[in-house]
């Protein structure tokens, strides 16, 4: 299967950065190192090119139905320039993916979803629409950068009239930004550091990012690759799509109890409800090395005596702290913090402990 392009895939092979498939298209992985992007997005500002993420527009008085039917979390409760984090419950337990719902207008909605699961979810979205809303596919019309870190509100001022400074976290405006028109800039992020993220449509993709990069050299701006992006989300200790959460894991085993609302119908919410009363029998646990090693996805994690309890979803070498961090299922006699648990890393096993993330506070 050839490979989709970003609108930017040529501005980014000329600014060096190493490209790698990924979701089905060529993406910039790194521009100079991981733990340099990293430390510019902690420390400074960088800016992220997202833009093979999913959007879909939802319209109509049937659209509200339809997300409430086909996600767990209330999208009653949001208002104009509101946006949620929400997921797709599969109709055996699992997630079909993790996403962002934005309330644009009294019935208009744009759903963010996963770059590998854009024709899964529209299937799955579709396959409920029996009501008739109005549904847009408008991923491939739409650049979208993330531009992250305590820097970044006064890097990008110059740029709009929207007050980024005072905007609240998950809410957005619409206007104008760096002279495109019906650009969405919202306050949400993936990193943890503060910072926005620039919607904007493909032919003005260019302009946009050229006069980011701009505003943002005083700022010290860096473009930002992939790699580094999983570092700081793990940081956070916020789920990946396809590693911590999939079409196999509750939304209640993975700690989403919270975006699980049974206050309305929707897809297999009568299981969930029955696990929440009778619990589950394991949970994602953030956890922290006490040795020097790298946890990685698929790690065995085992008890003193050596059985395994679970397995390791995400893991890397934290920039920050200097040390493997790591998400995991672990069953429940293993999931309260301060609990020593054991990583199997080539036949070794390390010890480690539970720890309730995130791990590096913001």
């Amino acid at each position: 299967m050839e490979l989709k392009k970003i609108a930017l895939n040529d501005v980014h092979e000329a600014l060096g950065a190493k490209m790698v498939p990924f979701a089905g298209y060529n993406m910039p992985v790194r521009y100079s190192s991981d733990i340099e992007e990293h430390k510019t997005v902690r420390e400074a500002v960088g800016i992220f090119d997202v833009s093979h993420m999913g959007e879909f527009m939802l319209r109509g008085p049937k659209a509200l139905d339809l997300i409430q039917r086909v996600t767990t979390n209330d999208a009653s409760k949001l208002e104009n320039s509101k946006i949620q984090y929400s997921c797709l419950p599969n109709e055996d337990g699992g997630i079909v993916d993790d996403l962002l719902v934005y309330r644009i207008a009294d019935e208009e909605y744009l759903l963010v979803v996963n770059a590998s699961n854009i024709e899964k979810d529209w299937n799955w979205i579709s396959k409920y629409n029996t009501e008739g809303a109005e549904m847009e596919n408008i991923s491939d019309n739409i650049s979208l950068f993330a531009v992250q870190g305590p820097k970044a509100a006064e890097a990008l001022a110059s740029l709009t009239k929207v007050d980024l400074a005072s905007m609240a976290y998950y809410t957005f405006e619409k206007g104008e930004f760096a002279g495109a028109q019906d650009v969405i800039v919202s306050a949400t992020g993936y990193t943890g550091a503060g910072g926005f993220e620039i919607y904007v449509k493909n032919e003005d993709a260019k302009k946009v990012f050229d006069a980011i990069m701009e505003a943002g050299e005083p700022f010290g701006i860096k473009p930002i690759g992939l790699g580094a992006r999983d570092t700081l989300r793990l940081e956070m200790g916020f789920c990946l799509y396809g590693n911590d959460i999939d079409d196999s894991t509750s939304p209640l085993e993975a700690g989403l109890g919270w975006i699980t609302k049974f206050n309305k119908g929707f897809v297999n919410a009568e299981n969930l409800k029955a696990q929440k009363e009778q619990g589950v029998n394991r949970k994602l646990i953030g956890f922290e090395m006490l040795e020097k090693a790298i946890p990685r996805a698929h790690y065995e994690i085992v008890n003193a005596e050596g059985e395994k309890i679970g397995e390791v979803t995400s893991g890397t070498m934290s920039p920050s702290l200097g040390k493997g961090i790591g998400l995991g299922y672990v069953t429940n006699d293993y999931n309260k913090v301060g609990t020593e648990i054991f990583i199997r890393i080539r036949n070794k096993d390390m010890k480690a402990q539970v720890v309730k993330p995130p791990f590096v506070q913001k």
